[in-house]
């Protein structure tokens, strides 16, 4: 076994690497930018060598850097987590030339499946179903167009050397496929390296899901079961779960057997992904299989109880597989939520900035061990288990340099309800602070009454917020524990406050029982009845609620029993009460005596600014090209700049038409959020 391995990477995956290389007795290196100086992998890892500038152009990518840091430091093998150099044939010949092990398949594997369009021809040349496309090099914008036509729209448009939502485009006319061609190429070339393209037939209502494969070099292959990875935004993942609510036993059988039969076919050894599109009718057809680890192994690992990582290290010392397909079974329900610096009130765009609190619930291991990777027994029912994979701390920095996630949460229970309920908690007890993120529109999908159901798509986000996510409007049964909780926690306040002003000893006289709530539009007169275990809430319709709590002001996660059940709720202050963001919703709650509600119902609403006559910058970025001059008359929907961040490229369009009086900005700036990058007449 191999005594020191190297981490070609970067943040979560980086982390869970160096974890399970730790478990098994295996030295660590962690290579680093100047922008992950103080980052979490080079706080973990063993050994850690600087790489050269932030741009991953500039470092994480670079081949002769990264081989300089495993000469320095005599890594006998790498690990090339996902993105940047996994898939790269170039950097696993290096390694083979060096004399290293890469801790993933063979240089012939990763040419034959790692590009998009090799792989569809192989696929089909082995009898495997495949979406109707055309395979072959795209040389311009109208050929593309051409191409579009004879498939038929929609279709999508897709880099070869491809992953991660990067270099993909939809389009449904020809003047869309003009400029997806061109934004493809560019974030290809920008991304991979490697500009080709190809387009495909676009499937509407589609499922996600792939299959697992792990595979040695003596000819030994397995397949793990399926991840479905439906719930999707801009072609990235947000949340996957395993297994898939949609397979039968049937269907995951005959695409596990394929996909273990591709991989076998092109030789290959290692830990790697066969991805299919399913339709309503459960038949599938295969997109890709990606050469590498996947974002979201770990729900694998907590259905299964094998260690992906551990498997690939041991496949890539020469070992066999410990295990055949019959010792593979699927316990439980895992669901994984990836929580990323982007704001979906603003249509998910990215955000930087640092991480002023950061805060993930505790780990919990329940049924599977999550340190272990082993089954111990059968879970007992209501066991939950709660992992998170993340690549930073509090008090870190959100690089614009970088992919924007942030970490991986996952929950493991008996069956889905529970996985869901489960991650609904966890969700709700995650603190994160100091940037944009995507914690409300993750807690909203567990509660969306199509994904509780299983009848998901890949569409499932366009049709379920076509004009953007704007929040979660709580029921009413909702509102009233809400309510009830912050009447008992404001109660608790007017004491605190009692005791620091030096009244009587007797602080409760000052604090009265009568208090109106308002939130969400609503006011609710309450009465507050406290004893030493808690508080009795009484409505003013006559029903009542008791809230028992520890929570003491200044807290930011209020751990609450309301009527018996468990509820969280992430608090601020605000003037005369809360700010309190539960299950998706982000609301201001006052607590007021009913003379400071009466006069609040008095008081003007705040107007907000009118910027209907200019174009904000909606995320911190680059101009990369502005297609417009001052005085040009502009319609709605046109292109009017195109705006790099985290690797993607963003048109931003007129809302409407007019004449633009005023361009601020030129390629090559840099932006920040809402700064202004024109104005209209």
């Amino acid at each position: 076994m191999f005594k020191k391995i190297l981490i070609a990477n970067r943040g979560e995956i980086a982390c869970r690497v160096i974890k399970t290389a730790r478990k098994m007795g295996i030295a660590t290196v962690a290579i680093y930018s100047d922008a992950d100086a103080q980052a979490l992998h080079v706080q973990m890892a063993d050994e850690a060598v600087h790489i050269g500038p932030s741009p991953a152009s500039e470092s994480y990518i670079v081949i002769e850097r990264v081989m300089a840091a495993i000469r320095e430091t005599g890594a006998e093998a790498v690990h090339p987590g996902y993105g940047f150099l996994s898939e790269n044939p170039k950097f696993a010949k290096a390694l083979e030339a060096e004399g290293v092990a890469f801790v993933g398949p063979p240089v012939g594997a990763i040419e034959a499946m790692g590009d998009k369009i090799t792989s569809k021809k192989i696929a089909q040349e082995a009898g495997v179903s495949t979406v109707p496309g055309y395979m072959g090099i795209i040389g311009d914008a109208d050929e593309a167009v051409k191409i579009s036509g004879e498939i038929g729209y929609p279709v999508m448009i897709k880099a070869s050397a491809g992953g991660g939502g990067k270099g993909m485009r939809i389009a449904w006319n020809d003047e869309e496929a003009r400029e997806g061609f061109q934004s493809s190429k560019n974030e290809a070339a920008s991304s991979f390296g490697d500009d080709r393209i190809f387009i495909e037939k676009f499937v509407t209502q589609p499922r996600h899901i792939e299959i697992q494969v792990l595979c040695d070099a003596h000819g030994n292959g397995v397949y793990l079961g399926e991840r479905e990875c439906s719930i999707q935004r801009r072609n990235q993942k947000v949340i996957e779960e395993a297994p898939s609510p949609f397979l039968d036993e049937a269907t995951r059988r005959a695409m596990g057997e394929q996909a273990v039969a591709l991989a076998k076919a092109v030789g290959y050894a290692s830990a790697g992904t066969v991805e299919f599109i399913v339709d309503g009718d459960r038949n599938f057809y295969f997109l890709e299989m990606n050469t590498r680890l996947q974002v979201e192994h770990p729900v694998t690992e907590l259905i299964t109880g094998v260690d992906l990582v551990e498997q690939m290290i041991r496949v890539a010392a020469g070992e066999p597989l410990s295990f055949t397909q019959e010792d593979v079974t699927l316990k439980g329900w895992a669901i994984e939520s990836r929580l990323y610096a982007e704001d979906p009130y603003r249509g998910f765009l990215p955000s930087i900035g640092r991480l002023t609190r950061y805060r993930p619930p505790a780990e919990v291991a329940a049924g599977p061990l999550l340190d272990s990777g082993k089954w111990q027994g059968e879970a007992p029912a209501g066991d939950w288990a709660v992992r998170n994979d993340t690549g930073v701390y509090d008090g870190g920095e959100i690089s614009m340099y970088y992919d924007p996630m942030i970490a991986k949460l996952c929950t493991w229970a008996p069956d889905r309800a529970q996985a869901i309920e489960a991650m609904r908690v966890a969700l709700d007890s995650f603190e994160v602070e100091g940037i944009g993120h995507n914690l409300p529109f993750l807690s909203a999908v567990m509660d969306h009454p199509r994904f509780v159901s299983g009848e998901i798509t890949t569409a499932f986000i366009a049709e379920e917020y076509p004009d953007g996510f704007e929040g979660v409007a709580l029921p009413d049964d909702m509102l009233r524990r809400i309510a009830a909780s912050a009447a008992a926690m404001h109660r608790v306040a007017e004491i605190r406050r009692t005791r620091v002003s030096g009244r009587m000893d007797n602080h409760e006289r000052h604090v009265g029982e009568d208090w109106v709530v308002s939130l969400q539009g609503q006011h609710l007169a309450v009465r507050v009845a406290a004893d030493r275990d808690g508080a009795t809430v009484r409505f003013e319709d006559g029903g009542e609620m008791r809230v028992a709590s520890d929570w003491a002001p200044g807290d930011g996660l209020a751990r609450l029993m309301v009527d018996g059940q468990p509820l969280v709720l992430k608090v601020g202050e605000i003037t005369q009460g809360f700010r309190i963001r539960s299950r998706g919703a982000d609301l201001k709650c006052h607590v007021r005596t009913p003379r400071q509600a009466e006069l609040a119902a008095l008081m003007p609403e705040k107007r907000a600014a009118d910027t209907s006559g200019l174009l904000l910058c909606p995320m911190p970025g680059m101009i990369v090209k502005v297609n417009v001059a001052e005085g040009d008359e502009v319609q709605e929907g046109q292109a009017l700049c195109t705006v790099e961040a985290m690797k993607m490229e963003n048109i931003l369009r007129a809302e409407r038409r007019g004449v633009v009086a005023k361009i601020n900005a030129a390629p090559g700036d840099s932006l920040a959020v809402d700064d202004v990058i024109m104005e209209f007449e």
